[in-house]
């Protein structure tokens, strides 16, 4: 089995029907950022877990990604705003806590060498 991002993206595509919507077209490289890789894992992760099916996280995507930017350059911001919404809304994280995981990874990011993992 191919467990490349774009190999993932694909299957969660195939699961979830024509609802769920995805990156805007672009090169080879499916993420711009390593945050990108990392909340994409997570929820992938979270899925897994049983948290939410594929159909009501397109549901939840596709809700944050039309009210993103046209050009869709927004898209893994609007992924981690529903990740978000779906950590609060099946209280596996109050907003509290992922306000508090936010920053502890921003401040570890900060003092973290370029080039080296970020450990919180």
């Amino acid at each position: 089995m191919d467990t490349t991002a774009a190999a993932t993206l694909a299957r969660i595509s195939a699961a979830a029907g024509t609802e769920l919507p995805l990156p805007p077209p672009g090169g080879e490289q499916v993420f711009a950022a390593p945050w990108q890789a990392q909340v994409f894992a997570m929820t992938v992760t979270l899925h897994e877990a049983g948290a939410f099916t594929w159909s009501e996280w397109a549901r939840t995507l596709g809700r944050h990604v039309s009210d993103g930017r046209p050009d869709g350059s927004d898209y893994y911001e609007r992924w981690a705003d529903a990740l978000a919404e779906m950590l609060r809304n099946r209280g596996i994280a109050s907003q509290e806590d992922i306000e508090r995981a936010t920053r502890a990874w921003h401040e570890a990011a900060a003092r973290t060498p370029h080039g080296m993992p970020i450990e919180l």
